[in-house]
């Protein structure tokens, strides 16, 4: 009877040691683990608190701190969550949890999160400012942001597995992006297949839907690489220039959107989980791009420096010779028009 009653004693659970990262390391050791100083952190963190603290804190229930100190740390080393687990002093089971808890949180529109960070500009002023910046660069006028596509890497999915095959021949999500002149991110679109073609993304996401109604003020362009058709909004380059004014905008306009070459670059530095392959679902995927990004302008804002790793330079990025697009774009209808807006705006401004 007694040894009945002696199995049937519960086990006293042990639990891990879990260290108090913002008082072990200082503000530059943080940055380089986790990409935010202190400040930094807790600011996130108060935009998920009510979202992700644990009701009781009963079972040692993990706090809002912790969790979001996890989802940073494996966003900006890519590492498996066994490693963060390890890091930080959790099991796997706990910091695979709480990383999809934060992620949830950040990317739901109550945080609002991606929204205080991540926004394209619409006043006069805000405009004005992001025309002169890029304007230093190469003396390209008019111009408030770059466009592009990066192809972030996936594990096969298991549904529309071949939809994500890009023609580069390997699983990814296709992302559009447009940076501003001092590489803060503008606008971010992370729900494609990779084999979806830049210009289909751009045919069909809010940006353009804002340049067509008129939300987005007249006299605001973007730039961009020959895989987008042109148009009044959406400056691209003469593939056979003809003339020297021709000739002279192709200069300016290659140097100019070197921006989000670089912009990409740096991106994808501050975040080491975009470098690799991302072993989780296309739809897990597109949050953490969306996180990425609001952290990447939440360290512009608070001027937090980039890991200490090779960069390419501009001069290199100009050097590049274009890389040929074998996939011609969407063609919309009204192009033409696109077409001869780009000549007159290169005659007003090159000749």
């Amino acid at each position: 009877m007694a040894e009945g009653i002696q199995g049937r004693i519960r086990r006293r659970r042990v639990f891990s040691e879990r260290k108090d990262i913002l008082n072990m390391y200082n503000d530059a050791e943080l940055v380089k683990r986790y990409r935010l100083d202190r400040a930094g952190i807790l600011l996130v963190t108060d935009f998920v608190r009510d979202a992700i603290t644990p009701p009781t804190g009963r079972n040692r229930a993990i706090p809002a701190e912790l969790k979001v100190i996890t989802t940073l740390r494996y966003l900006a080393t890519g590492k498996m969550q066994l490693c963060n687990g390890d890091d930080i002093g959790i099991t796997q089971q706990a910091a695979s949890k709480m990383i999809t808890q934060t992620l949830d949180a950040l990317v739901t529109p109550p945080a609002a999160f991606i929204s205080r960070f991540v926004k394209f500009p619409r006043m006069q002023d805000e405009i004005r400012q992001r025309k002169a910046e890029f304007r230093e660069i190469a003396n390209f006028p008019e111009v408030v942001g770059a466009i592009d596509g990066t192809h972030i890497r996936i594990v096969a999915p298991r549904e529309y597995e071949a939809e994500y095959i890009n023609r580069k021949n390997y699983h990814s999500i296709n992302v559009q992006v447009v940076f501003d002149a001092r590489y803060r991110i503008l606008d971010v679109v992370a729900k494609w297949p990779g084999s979806v073609h830049d210009s289909r993304m751009w045919n069909e996401c809010g940006l353009k839907e804002g340049f067509e109604n008129g939300t987005i003020p007249r006299n605001c362009h973007l730039i961009g690489d020959s895989g987008y058709p042109s148009q009044p909004w959406l400056l691209t380059p003469y593939l056979q220039p003809r003339t020297e004014i021709q000739e002279a905008y192709n200069r300016a306009h290659k140097r100019t959107r070197c921006v989000v070459e670089r912009g990409i670059g740096q991106l994808k530095r501050r975040f080491h989980v975009l470098h690799g392959e991302v072993r989780v679902s296309p739809a897990k995927t597109s949050q953490i791009v969306m996180v990425c990004a609001a952290l990447h302008n939440l360290c512009k804002e608070r001027n937090l420096d980039l890991p200490d790793e090779p960069d390419i330079g501009q001069q290199q990025l100009e050097d590049r010779p274009e890389e040929p697009n074998h996939i011609q774009p969407f063609v919309p209808d009204g192009v033409q028009g696109g077409i001869l807006y780009r000549d007159h705006f290169a005659t007003l401004h090159f000749q």
